[in-house]
């Protein structure tokens, strides 16, 4: 049977969502779900793995119908709220989804598929409160579909199984002493294994209170930590940022009750993109806490973390997590030395199944010795991984130099007159790349002339941008990762 779902019954009468003003209990949840399994079966006995797509806002009704699906034996497709219609075509049509549940919001936006598709259309609020005789569900089977980025091609889907899921989960529970009395407010969108998994997952595997906000709001999340309830809260960077920017323009009186209520939180955790060390610095300052920094991926869950008791080093992700094996290798697959860069190797339960029927992708993602290629490199410094960026688009290949953008997105940060930056590489035919870099200024203007003098004097030459652009904001995706094949055309 699915943990997840079982271990509810130990938690009946406490509150495990709350969303849209109201508190769902754990005992809500399985009777809700329970209802939307028994819709999607109709007069079957189990979906054998059959893929139900879902458009439903970050709610209790988000949960309900994930794990209604999981309880009927389906694989949970969540659809992101953001995307186009025909970003959510293709993943209809690439998962061959039998079914979609979505609430009235998203009738117009889905409209066009409704004659137009075989697929089965369920609005969420036309959902009956009946029951059926549920299919034993064991944990090898697939539960879910994710869509990578894209970035390197179409978005591929990544399947992993119940097995997978619990691994991921009880990896962090473990890691980050996760217990009932936590309360965690979820500000990220629910098609990523940040929102899903290291949120709401880990939060109704423990027994505690997964909070949503419906729309981002510096102003809201700030009043919702005033009420002393939220004592664990994780983001991607660019929240972070924006929270120590409405933070900065607050009064001074309103700004020490603010710090005064995030001194009290248990956790809090960035992910999901490289943190700048000024944006951590500048968020101990404000809250008194050192973001604990992790890495992960689509494919695994979380796999490597910064110590939840313990010394967390500004630009490192930490050692890896419970049952989670790690190796660094060069350009042959050899183990490199300590301190010498390698690629991120990882094997462990928590490793994602396969890539949505693509065979291929699946056998050239992993090693012969079945270790799961990242993409990702980094070094092993002292006593913990330090990720350098990712090799199709944070290392700069230059005159034989192989040159982290993200070393030098740091420097160039420290500028007072920047607010934030992107470095990439652009094609060149006699250095095989240059460095580029997209700068967001604050308010004053800034010359090439000026900033390259200045750069010069803190990175060697063969580290310094050669092109500039400026911008009013980067180029991002939902997850508020910047898109740097974005900004590389912007070059080309």
């Amino acid at each position: 049977m699915i943990t997840l779902i079982e271990r509810a019954s130990l938690f009946t009468e406490r509150v495990a969502i709350k969303s849209d003003g109201e508190n769902h209990t754990y005992y809500q949840l399985l009777e809700q779900s329970e209802h939307v399994s028994a819709n999607v079966l109709q007069d079957k006995k189990d979906l054998n793995q059959a893929r139900i797509a879902f458009l439903v806002p970050a709610s209790f009704s988000y949960a309900a119908v994930q794990w209604g699906i999981w309880r009927a034996g389906g694989i949970a497709v969540p659809l992101c709220e953001k995307h186009p219609l025909p970003s959510i075509q293709y993943v209809l049509e690439d998962t061959q989804a039998t079914t979609v549940i979505y609430t009235e919001a998203f009738t117009e936006l889905l409209s066009p598929l409704f004659k137009s598709t075989n697929i089965r259309f369920i609005k969420y609020a036309d959902i009956s409160l009946k029951k059926c005789e549920l299919p034993t569900i064991t944990l090898d089977r697939s539960a879910l579909i994710l869509y990578t980025s894209g970035t390197t091609g179409l978005p591929k889907g990544v399947v992993t199984t119940h097995a997978n899921i619990e691994a991921q989960i009880t990896a962090l529970t473990t890691s980050w002493e996760w217990n009932k009395d936590d309360h965690v407010l979820n500000v990220l969108p629910l098609h990523h294994v940040h929102g899903i998994i290291n949120m709401l997952s880990c939060a109704l595997w423990s027994g505690a209170c997964c909070e949503f906000l419906p729309k981002f709001s510096p102003k809201a999340i700030f009043d919702i930590f005033s009420k002393d309830e939220v004592n664990v809260f994780m983001a991607v960077p660019t929240i972070y940022f924006k929270l120590i920017t409405y933070f900065n323009e607050r009064t001074t009186t309103e700004k020490k009750e603010i710090s005064k209520h995030l001194s009290k939180f248990r956790l809090m955790v960035s992910g999901s993109a490289a943190l700048p060390v000024s944006v951590l610095e500048e968020w101990k300052e404000i809250s008194e806490h050192t973001l604990l920094e992790r890495y992960g991926m689509t494919e695994m869950g979380m796999a490597i973390s910064n110590p939840y008791n313990g010394t967390r080093r500004p630009g490192h992700i930490g050692q890896p997590l419970h049952g989670v094996s790690i190796r660094l290798v060069d350009e042959n697959n050899q183990i490199v030395t300590v301190g010498e860069p390698g690629e991120i190797q990882i094997k462990g339960p928590n490793v994602f199944k396969e890539y949505w029927r693509k065979p291929e992708a699946t056998a050239e993602a992993f090693t012969a010795d079945g270790w799961f290629h990242s993409g990702d490199i980094a070094i092993f410094d002292v006593d913990s991984y330090q990720i350098l960026g990712r090799n199709s688009v944070d290392i700069i290949k230059s005159g034989g130099y192989k040159i982290s953008a993200l070393e030098i997105e740091e420097v160039l940060r420290t500028h007072p007159k920047i607010k934030d930056c992107g470095v990439v590489g652009i094609p060149d035919l006699e250095w095989g790349e240059i460095i580029g870099a997209s700068i967001v200024l604050k308010l004053d203007e800034l010359s090439v002339e000026d900033l390259t003098s200045w750069i010069h004097e803190k990175l060697p030459a063969y580290k310094t941008p050669r092109k500039y652009i400026f911008q009013e904001e980067l180029p991002r995706n939902v997850m508020g990762k910047v898109t740097k094949n974005d900004i590389k055309k912007l070059f080309t």
